[in-house]
């Protein structure tokens, strides 16, 4: 740290992404990211925006909103296209919180959620999960701040029904619920519909996972027009131009293509639920994952040691440190062919432990 840092972000806590090495080709399950491409006409659609790099980017995003708005049954002043999901989790941040009321999350969810809350001063109200790793929707009942929770939930893959999420809108009526579906497309209900119905409710979306664009930095909002235009006023105060020209195509293309993605969506949920009947037969415990991932452990052998013996095999798997997880890793779902390589792996491991 220099010297000129301000005092205010002495201690901040920052976020650590999935480790990208390049000491040697892996196969890579710890990102979360789709082991499907674009589509052509998303590659067509970014490379035809090029050029006209000269040229500033549309603000408004205006052919994004209006092709988000078209999938998902909403006005285009509900939407919010956004530089990757954890930007508009970041302009939430800003727009619902102060120095004077606080967050409140699941204990052990996204690792963004106490990185912003402390970048921003919120106090952070981390709320434990049940032992099975589900959130219990009545820990959120009438909390009286703003509360955010991923559904489904990461690392766990858990998802709440959308009667959960309902009661804890109503119990809230004066302070924002941002529900996170990174994961939503892989098995979980959105709670997109319910926008339409409740003033304090924000859904954040991601393309990185379910739309195969996770290099290209595209997420997006919804909520009713007035919580749209808190977070655009923030948006316009920090980065008018947050969204690329050549990203904004290839968005546009990509929910053009929506049926191509559901099916890769389907796809990896097909190769989710083998996998796991495959890890169940060798004795690992797992969640019931409605997300691109596995949440898993065996009483065999350690979750550290588990990811350190899969990396010197060349597969790259997510281990956290934090103690009520420290047994389980995350598995993201990649292509069967990756997933063959990864069982067979994990067999190497066991037999190894004898």
């Amino acid at each position: 740290m220099s010297r000129f840092r301000s005092s205010r972000f002495g201690g901040i806590e920052v976020y650590v992404p999935g480790e990208q090495p390049r000491d040697k080709k892996y196969i890579k399950l710890n990102t979360n990211e789709s082991p499907y491409p674009p589509s052509p006409a998303v590659l067509s659609a970014a490379g035809g925006a090029a050029w006209n790099l000269n040229l500033y980017c549309d603000p408004t995003a205006r052919r994004l909103r209006a092709a988000t708005a078209e999938v998902f049954g909403v006005e285009p002043e509900c939407v919010l296209p956004v530089n990757g999901s954890d930007e508009i989790l970041d302009f939430a941040f800003m727009a619902f919180c102060d120095s004077s009321t606080a967050v409140a999350y699941p204990e052990t969810s996204y690792g963004f959620y106490p990185v912003l809350a402390g970048l921003h001063g919120i106090e952070k109200r981390e709320i434990p999960l049940k032992k099975d790793f589900s959130v219990d929707c009545r820990d959120y009942l009438g909390l009286g701040c703003t509360i955010v929770i991923a559904n489904p939930n990461a690392p766990t893959g858990l998802a709440l029904g959308l009667e959960d999420i309902e009661k804890i809108l109503r119990s809230n009526p004066d302070n924002v619920v941002v529900v996170d579906e990174a994961y939503v497309d892989f098995g979980a209900e959105s709670a997109i519909p319910l926008t339409k119905h409740y003033g304090n409710l924000l859904v954040t979306r991601t393309f990185s996972k379910s739309h195969s664009l996770a290099g290209a930095r595209l997420g997006f909002g919804v909520a009713c027009p007035e919580l749209i235009a808190d977070l655009t006023a923030i948006k316009d105060c920090t980065n008018p131009y947050n969204v690329n020209a050549m990203t904004q195509a290839a968005g546009v293309a990509a929910f053009e293509d929506n049926g191509i993605y559901m099916s890769n969506c389907r796809a990896v949920a097909e190769t989710r639920d083998k996998t796991a009947s495959e890890l169940r037969a060798l004795g690992f415990e797992l969640t019931d994952s409605k997300a691109n991932f596995l949440f898993l452990r065996h009483p065999a052998v350690s979750g550290g040691e588990l990811y350190a013996r899969l990396r010197e095999k060349g597969i790259l798997v997510r281990h956290f440190s934090k103690p009520s997880i420290e047994d389980y890793n995350r598995v993201t779902v990649g292509s069967p062919d990756e997933m063959e390589a990864f069982i067979s792996a994990v067999k190497e491991v066991l037999h190894e432990k004898g």
